[in-house]
């Protein structure tokens, strides 16, 4: 039996017209909707219910849901397991420690089964309703459609320093780079491939679909408020966030780096020179002091620490990537199967350590 070369190489697939891409999508309409959570007992429930009913009006379409759990310590794999044992379209995927944001919704997308994969929070501040226009823009021959915020339920300051973090990366990356999104959206399987091609051990997905360089649809929508449950991101998960961001993206930051140490050698060597001059010329009225080398010294000091934490953010990023470590590992897969001779459910737990 022959293999499909291009099953293979996806990355030299010719693209189709939006019209043949559309007839082909008519052929299978699985969708894997991912669902990343920890710790969100409170809003498990509703959630699926929402989701069902948005599939409900989509009559042509079929779809799964893949609860990714990062390690909870609360009840939510006891949740998740509860649906599973009445709808087998649920399945669950349990890590066997915290991975991290990043790398754990990564590795559910890499996991999914169907047609395409919309990625979504599970604290419901995506909201499942924009699926139905996710699906259009899909139909329309899209293969990248994510959500953007128009707008954040969240305090000014946060959607400030956001936006200022978003220009500023903007303004240095070596590629064009989405503004207020999250990863929020639908991803064609194809994408997943070439995605699953880039061998990330520590992904920045939003970056990722930027440098693959296909066409991106935006969907934009207000972001509501969490209801229930307490936001997992703090100051640490948001700065891992923001330095992987610049880091994967731009070397811009090490090039300023070096301009800005030939900058400061200059401008010592004018001092020192300023005040040799000085002290020649005006030897009885410029009294010797300590301030001008106690200064100098503070300030060239703190600018090579400064120099070498960026530094080390990018030898830690090589690091990262030589190590060649698994993205997660998994504890347990659990998912019902209807067993053809009585229809019965069984919960079927599968052990993996990929």
């Amino acid at each position: 039996m022959k293999t499909d070369p291009l099953a293979r190489r996806p990355e030299i697939a010719p693209w189709q017209s939006a019209a043949a891409e559309s007839r082909a999508q008519a052929r299978g309409r699985h969708v894997c909707v991912v669902l990343p959570c920890y710790n969100e007992e409170a809003n498990v429930d509703e959630l699926y219910d929402r989701l069902v009913q948005v599939f409900a009006g989509l009559p042509d379409y079929t779809f799964e849901m893949l609860f990714i759990d990062n390690a909870s310590t609360d009840g939510t794999v006891e949740k998740i397991k509860s649906l599973i044992a009445r709808d087998p379209r649920v399945k669950l995927i349990v890590n066997a420690r915290n991975f991290g944001h990043i790398r754990s919704p990564f590795h559910g997308l890499m996991e999914s089964h169907g047609d395409c994969a919309i990625l979504m929070c599970t604290d419901l501040q995506d909201p499942p309703e924009l699926i139905p226009r996710f699906l259009e823009a899909w139909n329309g021959g899209a293969k990248v459609v994510v959500g953007q915020k128009k707008s954040s339920e969240e305090s000014t300051l946060f959607w400030s320093l956001r936006s200022l973090y978003y220009r500023g990366v903007q303004a240095i990356a070596d590629v064009p780079l989405l503004q207020h999104v999250t990863g929020f959206g639908l991803y064609d399987r194809r994408v997943l491939e070439l995605l699953r091609k880039c061998d990330d051990p520590y992904p920045y997905l939003r970056g990722l679909i930027c440098e693959l360089g296909l066409p991106i649809s935006l969907i934009q929508y207000d972001q509501p408020l969490r209801k229930r449950g307490l936001t997992k991101n703090n100051f640490f998960t948001l700065f891992d966030m923001a330095m992987l961001g610049v880091t994967s993206h731009s070397r811009a930051p090490l090039r300023l780096a070096t301009i800005a140490g030939f900058a400061l050698s200059a401008l010592a060597m004018a001092t020192a020179l300023g005040f040799l001059v000085a002290k020649l010329c005006f030897w009885p009225y410029l009294p010797a002091g300590y301030a001008p080398a106690v200064i100098s010294i503070f300030f060239l000091s703190s600018v090579q620490i400064f120099l070498i934490g960026l530094v080390g953010e990018y030898v830690g990023a090589v690091l990262t990537q030589v190590r060649h470590r698994p993205i997660v590992v998994e504890q347990e897969r659990v998912y019902s199967k209807t067993i053809a001779n009585s229809g019965q459910l069984q919960n079927d737990v599968a052990a993996s350590s990929e």
